[in-house]
Parts: C-alpha cells; structure tokens; sequence
C-alpha cells in the first residue's frame, strides 16, 4: 500500500513543528540535524535534516531549508470525522495566518474552510458529508 508524506520545507522546522503539534495534536518522533551528518557544515550544524512529525493521525516530514517560496498549486487537506475536531484544528491552524474560506456548511453537506497558516502551508480542513 502505498503512501503519501507530505515533505514541509521551513525556515524554521522546529518552531512550525511545534507549532502543529498544538494545533492538530501529536508529537515530534524524531529530528536528526545537519550536525549528525558526516562532513557537515559547522554553521548548519543545529539546522533541522530531517524530523519526523505526528499530528491529526498522520506523519508529515520536515526539514530547515530556508528561504521557503511556496506555491499556491496545492493544499494539505485534512478530512475529521467530526464538526469539533475540524473546526479546532481550523480555529488554532488560523492563528496568525489568513483565513481564505471561512469555516462553514457547503452546499455538498461538508464544514469545509481554508487558511494560509503563518508559515505559508494552506489548509483545506472539512469533515465528510453529512457531519
């Protein structure tokens, strides 16, 4: 079975990893730095290489390589079984960011809203139809 990892470029991997620990839960499994490479640059040493986060039931990947220019081609989308986790994870992923869609009924049935959180990651957060 394949699947998908969403890989997140920051300037900072562990502050936005923090970050999306509090607002979708979980927790940081493991962080490598550029400094546990052989050969690595001394100046990147505490930089983030790889860490590995867990939150709203999902692993997402993560590294420092700034500066980050994100694309507006694509959303992360997280579906919640129910209204209150969605709009939680809507209301605290928000903070500091732009709301782009408020968080609301849509005409299929869903709650749907998207945001730009504030490290430039848009979110697309809905339940299932009928929730």
């Amino acid at each position: 079975m394949t699947k998908l990892r969403p890989y997140l470029y920051s300037e900072n991997a562990q502050e936005q990893a923090n970050f999306y620990v509090e607002a979708l839960g979980g927790e940081i499994i493991s962080l490598q730095t550029y400094g546990e490479m052989p050969g690595a640059d001394p100046e990147m040493k505490d930089s983030i290489l790889h860490l590995v986060l867990q939150a709203a039931g999902l692993l997402f990947y993560m590294a420092d390589a700034g500066p980050i220019e994100r694309g507006n081609g694509m959303d992360l989308t997280l579906e919640f079984e129910t209204e209150e986790e969605a709009e939680d994870a809507f209301r605290r992923l928000s903070q500091d960011g732009i709301v782009m869609m408020p968080f609301e009924r849509m005409f299929w049935g869903s709650m749907f809203g998207r945001v730009q959180d504030k490290y430039g990651v848009r979110w697309q957060i809905a339940t299932q139809p009928g929730h």
